[in-house]
C-alpha cells in the first residue's frame, strides 16, 4: 500500500475529528504532567483529543527497545515482537480518558490479531493489584508492564513519548519504530485500526519487494 493511498484512508477516517496542527503544541503540557507526577500530583492524564501524527517511512527514528515487568509477573521485551506491528498504550487506572479508551483498544487488538497486530500497555502509575483489577473491569485481554518504579523502562519511551502523562498511544512498525501517534484517548476504532493495518500493509510489502 502506497503511503499516498495510506493517507487518503486515514484522513477520511478523521473527517470531523480535530488534528494537530503540530505536535511540538501538545509537549508543553504533557511536560507540565510530567512535572506534576513528580511533586505527587495524580492528575497525569493527558487533555488532548486524541489527535493523530502519524510518520512517513523515511523520517521515522530510531527502534524502541525495551524490557519490563507485567502485571502478571512475568518478563516482556521489545525481542518477544520482533518483526510486529505494535500499538503500545500508557494508561492508569484512575485516568477518566483511560478507561473512556479502553474498548476501543481491546477492540482493535481483537479485530487486528489475526492481521500481526499486537497490543502491549505501559501502566504508569499503578501497582500489580490496581492494574489487574482495571484489565478485569475492562475485560483487557492484552499484556501491560508496570513502569512506575521503571526508570529503565520509563526512559525507553522517553524519545518517543512524555511518558508520564496518558493516555497515549503509539503505533511502532515491525521495526519498532513509531509510525503513528495519539495524543489524548483514541476515540475512534476506526481510525486505529486503519492505521495499525496500514503499517502492517507496509510490512507485507516490504518484505516481498
Amino acid at each position: 500500500m502506497t503511503g499516498r493511498t495510506m493517507t487518503r484512508k486515514v484522513a477520511a477516517a478523521v473527517a470531523g475529528l480535530a488534528l494537530a496542527v503540530s505536535l511540538a503544541a501538545c509537549t508543553s503540557p504533557n511536560d507540565d504532567l510530567a512535572d506534576q507526577y513528580k511533586q505527587g500530583s495524580n492528575q497525569g492524564f493527558v487533555s488532548g483529543d486524541g489527535r493523530v501524527e502519524e510518520i512517513p517511512v523515511d523520517q521515522r527514528g530510531e527502534p524502541i527497545a525495551f524490557t519490563g515487568v507485567a502485571v502478571d509477573g512475568t518478563r516482556i521485551s521489545s525481542d518477544d515482537y520482533a518483526g510486529e506491528v505494535v500499538v503500545v498504550n500508557f494508561w492508569y487506572a484512575a485516568c477518566g480518558p483511560c478507561r473512556a479508551e479502553a474498548p476501543i483498544l481491546e477492540g482493535v487488538a481483537q479485530a487486528t490479531a489475526d492481521a500481526g497486530a499486537s497490543f502491549l500497555g505501559i501502566n504508569i502509575y499503578d501497582g500489580s493489584e490496581q492494574a489487574a483489577s482495571f484489565e478485569k473491569t475492562y475485560g483487557i485481554t492484552y499484556p501491560s508492564l508496570l513502569a512506575d518504579e521503571d526508570a529503565d523502562l520509563k526512559l525507553a519511551f522517553a524519545s518517543a513519548t512524555t511518558v508520564m502523562a496518558a493516555p497515549t498511544t503509539l503505533v511502532l512498525d515491525a521495526e519498532g519504530r513509531v509510525a503513528a501517534r495519539f495524543v489524548g484517548a483514541v476515540q475512534s476504532e476506526s481510525i486505529l485500526r486503519t492505521i495499525v493495518e496500514d503499517t502492517v500493509a507496509e510490512s507485507s510489502a516490504a518484505g516481498s519487494s
